[in-house]
């Protein structure tokens, strides 16, 4: 299995990225996917998720900012980041993790700075 997440970059705050995950070597369908995020000096924490049904969760500080999405026919996973914050600076990774044997599998991770 290989997560390659692309997407981040350098945005104003109050500006918009959307990021993408590429899942090769497993079928979507048998895994939830999720975003985490890494902000420096801070563990990493958990962004978003998606269930291979659609069903989503989100972290309080990006409830109605963000917002993820899957299409499994494209191995894809999105994160929509709108109202960008300077606190949302982090690099961000996408993760795979298997409904049965909760077997997990991480991207390399992109990097996200907002700043003026």
């Amino acid at each position: 299995v290989q997560l390659v997440e692309s997407g981040g970059g350098l945005v104003q705050p109050g500006g918009s990225l959307r990021l993408s995950c590429a899942a090769s070597g497993m079928s979507s369908t048998l895994y939830t996917m999720a975003w985490y995020r890494r902000i420096p000096g801070k563990q990493r924490e958990s962004v978003a998720t998606i269930t291979s049904g659609g069903y989503t969760v989100y972290a309080e500080s990006v409830l109605g900012r963000f917002a993820i999405s899957r299409d499994n026919a494209k191995n894809m996973a999105y994160l929509q980041m709108n109202s960008l914050k300077p606190e949302d600076t982090a690099v961000y990774y996408c993760s795979a993790r298997h409904r049965d044997t909760a077997t997990t599998y991480w991207g390399q991770g992109t990097q996200v700075i907002v700043s003026s």
